[in-house]
């Protein structure tokens, strides 16, 4: 029988979480909500900001774009704290240039290719010894764009497409190791992103008339999203506790979708 990721806090002390992408967003939220339930948490952002320091002291400046960038964070947990739980691979990627595909030349696929797909590769296999060794878990956080692609987002769309497929093949693969491998699936989320003056949300609302203090209320309608409100943060942090709960240990190989509704058909 599995061992819940709870029934490792007695052997081992603690729970180890290593976080890519947790300086802000999506990121900075799970990391808050892990340590509120119990985990020592490692974050590894490009930029270590003071907010992050205050939610996981143990925060790690690092390019995880690079190819040793995920090795590094992942070395760095086992080395502080002698292994790792659970990983959270939530690295988010980039946008496709204004003119579309035809001006997105190999450098930028292959950037978007190594931040949103290859980092979760690079992280995994660092972390998967001590994964299989604790009988820990995987959630990657992908995208509904990997189901329901859009031309601005074309090669973040494969990659998230990618990173579905590659959390299927390792949940099949390691599943009798007492791994668990999940995926989350947000569609838009409330964060800078789309707040940020020139980005998204922005540039979206500017083409629709929309006025900026308008857009939480009326743009998650024009995208489609059934509910009429973008997903929250917390939200996904919420899904992540629950999978790394343990509390369901017969959940893996899944995709869980948080869209509002936007993406109407599986």
């Amino acid at each position: 029988m599995c061992e819940r990721l709870e029934d490792l806090v007695t052997r081992n002390g603690t729970r180890v979480a290593v976080v890519t992408g947790a300086g802000r967003g999506i990121g900075l939220a799970i990391a808050r909500a892990l340590v509120e339930d119990g985990f020592t948490v490692v974050a590894g952002s490009r930029t270590v900001t003071d907010v992050l320091r205050a939610v996981a002291p143990d925060a790690l400046e690092v390019d995880l774009s690079t190819p040793e960038g995920p090795a590094l964070l992942v070395r760095h947990a086992i080395d502080r704290h002698g292994g790792v739980d659970l990983l959270v691979n939530n690295v988010a990627g980039t946008s496709t240039p204004a003119g579309g595909f035809l001006e997105l030349d190999d450098d930028g696929w292959r950037h978007t290719f190594d931040l949103a797909f290859l980092s979760t590769v690079r992280a995994t296999r660092e972390a998967l010894p001590s994964l299989l060794e604790r009988r820990g878990a995987v959630i990657n956080i992908g995208s509904i764009n990997a189901r329901l692609a859009q031309p601005r987002l074309v090669a973040l769309s494969a990659a998230k497409a990618a990173l579905s497929n590659l959390g299927k093949a390792l949940a099949e693969e390691f599943a009798g190791r007492g791994l668990r491998v999940n995926t989350i699936s947000p569609g838009p989320v409330w964060t800078d992103v789309w707040r940020s003056e020139g980005g998204p949300g922005d540039a979206l609302a500017r083409r629709a008339g929309i006025a900026p203090e308008d857009v939480p209320d009326r743009l998650p309608a024009m995208l489609g999203v059934t509910t009429g409100r973008f997903t929250e943060p917390d939200e996904i942090a919420a899904l992540v506790t629950f999978l790394a709960s343990g509390r369901v240990p017969n959940m893996s190989g899944s995709e869980l979708v948080i869209d509002g509704g936007m993406v109407k058909t599986t």
